[in-house]
């Protein structure tokens, strides 16, 4: 099988669908990579470790889209539309919930889209996509952190304290995997955590996840209002695999913060969760509403792109060389949590969750800030 990588063109996006290490693996399993001029450099693998590792170099990206299967990171840009031949398939990060042109762009082209976001595990859990959620969830803290500094405009709380000086207030909305993350470094950095979430097995996990994590609640909207009204900062870290997000913040609750404080909507791919949340970009990655800064930066990871990467390209991996291997029709048959990957195909939706958003009419987009 020919397979594509391209660079990526989202703003900020510094990652790679492959790696050269992944290259050598898939020549040696008889295939052909073609990699786009570039596409690794900004994360230290250069065009000529992939030429040593055997890929096929090329100086722009439509030689990539003529392949069979496009290994990519993040979702397909508008100047890349065009590019979609009929009969391929694009295996990355599709997030075509949020984005009715995307979707449609996918469907008039007729190409295949196996998302990484919904690629199930045997056991429930997201392979593909829990190694960012995980690297998301680190960064949550660290970027509070500085966003409640005085140079970009925030409270001037210090994360962790001092000496009789408490620390700040952290709530996190949802008990999956940014969540652990998130409220683990924040207690780790010496910040007050408490978490809300809407199963009590999955707190009850957060909780044994998290040592000196103070509290956790069901999610309930007159408790998590008064408590967003003495945090620093909301972290908004709840997915609802394939649909759109649930608002779960409203106006009210983050007019009530401390001017200053920071809200920090991680499912920002999927719509987010506040009324005020709306996608941002690396390049200008915050807003100010309701006297809160919003930071709504859907590829966070690439902050750490080398790290994610080398993270994602582990866990892809083995997907790809099936897919390669057994074509992809053979491999959608045999796997049944790749095949809840499967979002677009052949100008039709077939995941249930985008089907049932798409029908019920998907709400336009919010600018980006």
């Amino acid at each position: 099988m020919r397979i594509g990588v391209p660079r990526e063109r989202k703003d900020g996006e510094r990652r790679v669908g492959l790696v050269p290490a992944a290259v050598a693996a898939l020549l040696g399993d008889g295939h052909q990579v073609v990699v786009e001029r570039g596409a690794g450099e900004e994360v230290g693998f250069d065009d000529t470790a992939y030429a040593q590792h055997g890929a096929t170099l090329v100086g722009d990206a439509r030689p990539v889209y003529d392949c069979e299967l496009i290994v990519k990171v993040k979702e397909l840009q508008t100047d890349e539309y065009r590019l979609l031949r009929a009969g391929t398939t694009v295996f990355g990060f599709a997030q075509l919930g949020r984005d009715r042109a995307l979707q449609d762009a996918v469907l008039a082209a007729r190409v295949t889209c196996i998302a990484y976001e919904t690629v199930t595990a045997q056991d429930g859990m997201l392979p593909l996509l829990a190694p960012m959620s995980a690297i998301a969830g680190r960064l949550v803290p660290l970027i509070a952190s500085s966003l409640l500094m005085t140079d970009h405009e925030g409270s001037g709380v210090l994360f962790p304290g001092t000496e009789g000086v408490a620390p700040a207030r952290v709530i996190v909305i949802g008990a999956g995997v940014v969540a652990r993350e998130a409220a683990r470094v924040a207690v780790e950095l010496g910040a007050s955590v408490s978490a809300f979430g809407r199963r009590s097995d999955r707190l009850e996990a957060l909780r044994g996840h998290c040592r000196g994590l103070p509290s956790t609640a069901i999610l309930e909207p007159h408790a998590l209002a008064a408590a967003i009204a003495d945090a620093d900062v909301v972290v908004g870290a709840v997915l609802e695999p394939g649909k759109l997000s649930p608002t779960l913040v409203t106006r009210a609750m983050l007019r009530a913060m401390r001017p200053g404080s920071a809200f920090i909507d991680v499912g920002i791919d999927q719509g987010g969760i506040a009324e005020t949340s709306r996608a941002t970009t690396l390049s200008h990655p915050t807003y100010v509403e309701e006297g809160v800064t919003h930071y709504c930066v859907p590829n966070m990871p690439s902050l750490v792109a080398r790290s994610a990467t080398l993270a994602l390209t582990r866990a892809t991996l083995p997907y790809v060389r099936t897919l390669a291997q057994i074509g992809v029709d053979a491999a959608l048959r045999a796997d049944a949590g790749l095949r809840a990957g499967l979002q677009v195909r052949d100008g039709a939706v077939t995941h249930a969750g985008l089907a049932a958003d798409r029908a019920r009419g998907m709400p336009p987009v919010r600018a980006q800030a």
